[in-house]
């Protein structure tokens, strides 16, 4: 069983940044894929970001087009963190955002349906 908690989220001035962290336990954090996922009010929940685990210890990393430049997905294997830096942020990144881990190897890594365990969510707020 993996348990995630988000933190870092709140309420900014667009053009402004935020960085979202996701503690998670377990004992094999460096094989697990860590994504990023967002769900803006009405809309369905959307791929932001993921570090990969591509075997041993390689990753990628993917950022959606949306965010691309602007944020950053990071990890940290000694601390079991996994940190999205967002930099200029804008009115439509308004969400609900929502860490995720896979211990599966393969499939999709933008599919919600890859990610097997989810934390809670964290409020982000972007005025303008």
């Amino acid at each position: 069983q993996v348990q995630l908690v988000e933190s870092g989220g709140g309420l900014v001035q667009a053009g402004g940044s935020l960085r979202l962290s996701c503690a998670a336990s377990g004992r094999t954090f460096s094989s697990y894929t860590m994504g990023w996922f967002r769900q803006a009010p009405g809309k369905e929940r959307e791929f932001v970001a993921a570090s990969i685990w591509k075997g041993s210890s390689s990753y990628y990393t993917q950022h959606a087009d949306s965010v691309k430049g602007r944020f950053t997905i990071s990890r940290d294997n000694a601390k079991n963190t996994a940190d999205l830096q967002m930099n200029s942020l804008k009115p439509e990144d308004t969400a609900v955002y929502y860490c995720a881990a896979s211990t599966y190897v393969g499939g999709s890594f933008y599919s919600q349906l890859r990610y097997n365990y989810w934390g809670q969510g964290t409020q982000v707020t972007i005025s303008s």
